[in-house]
């Protein structure tokens, strides 16, 4: 950010590095919010590609997908990079061009993109299928990207595609299936950017109610000596322990 920033006056720099700071820390909590600062960084400096993909980003979180689809065209042109290729896709889903989304998934598969963008588009792609009413083909595909992925990516993408695979598999009423892969899916995503294990725990009847007054912080030190540390391989060993080979759609 730093390194584009530096073409512009210090005076626009420090507003427009401002406004994009506020725009990653405010995404998650109020994507809306997130937003506004993305776009007052534009105001000062939409020349730059990273501020470009500030308001898309932060507009693909606040549901206006056409803004967002606008802006990632933008970076496109830029940067000449793919990276948000899927994005594009799921944004000409969400506004119901699904010819126009199903090109660009294609388009980026025919790249040989890297295997978190890949697994991306992949869910795009059955989101697509589920859309049509395509459902076992949907299934078909994230089973195979599945399998073909192996333990390649990172763990939350690896996590993602379990996700959607369990979602589809519960939607259509493959519970106890259902139920491994939201497992395998919350093995891979201890910091819970998934719902996985929510969904498990509902899957299973579990459902934990808090009592906010009596909710008491751990201190750092229990909570370090509660925690193992586990390594990518023997992740990639549990999951694909509990994962079933013989529940083809």
């Amino acid at each position: 950010m730093r390194a584009e920033l530096r073409g512009l006056s210090a005076e626009l720099a420090e507003q427009a590095g401002a406004h994009l700071l506020m725009a990653g820390r405010t995404i998650d909590a109020d994507p809306a919010l997130a937003l506004e600062h993305a776009q007052a960084a534009k105001r000062r400096a939409g020349r730059l590609p990273i501020v470009r993909e500030a308001v898309g980003e932060a507009a693909y979180a606040a549901g206006e997908f056409s803004l967002a689809l606008a802006e990632f065209r933008a970076v496109r042109r830029m940067t000449g990079s793919d990276a948000y290729v899927a994005a594009m896709a799921d944004c000409e889903r969400a506004l119901h061009r699904p010819q126009a989304a199903l090109k660009l998934v294609r388009d980026g598969l025919a790249a040989s993109p890297e295997a978190d963008v890949r697994v991306e588009l992949r869910l795009v792609e059955a989101g697509l299928r589920s859309d049509s009413g395509q459902v076992p083909e949907a299934l078909r595909l994230l089973q195979a990207e599945i399998e073909d992925l192996g333990a390649r990516g990172t763990k939350l993408a690896r996590a993602r595609l379990r996700y959607a695979y369990a979602d589809l598999l519960e939607r259509t009423g493959s519970v106890e299936q259902a139920e491994r892969w939201f497992g395998a899916a919350a093995r891979l995503d201890p910091d819970e950017s998934t719902d996985a294990a929510d969904r498990l725990a509902s899957l299973r009847g579990i459902v934990i109610e808090y009592d906010e007054d009596e909710l008491v912080e751990e201190s750092d030190e229990d909570a370090d000596a509660d925690e193992e540390p586990v390594s990518e391989a023997s992740a990639d060993s549990e999951d694909l322990e509990t994962e079933p080979e013989d529940d083809r759609p």
